[in-house]
């Protein structure tokens, strides 16, 4: 899809050398795939939050300590 919109030019800058691209189309594009990774990776962590997976007689301070559960 094709698009032209106004960008930061100093952010741009930045995502470039943190992404190690080359052009404004490719650091955009990486951005959009990280942010893409990143929202369905928060949303299987809040899916996963509030179920059973964890023991709620878990004791964390006694593992920290060493001691056997």
């Amino acid at each position: 899809m094709r698009t032209n919109i106004v960008l930061d030019d100093e952010l741009v800058k930045k995502a470039m050398q943190y992404s190690r691209t080359t052009t404004k189309r490719d650091a955009v594009h990486a951005a959009l795939e990280e942010f893409v990774a990143n929202r369905e990776r928060r949303q299987r962590i809040l899916e996963f939050f509030g179920s059973d997976a964890i023991d709620p007689a878990y004791d964390y301070k006694a593992a920290r300590a060493g001691e056997a559960q």
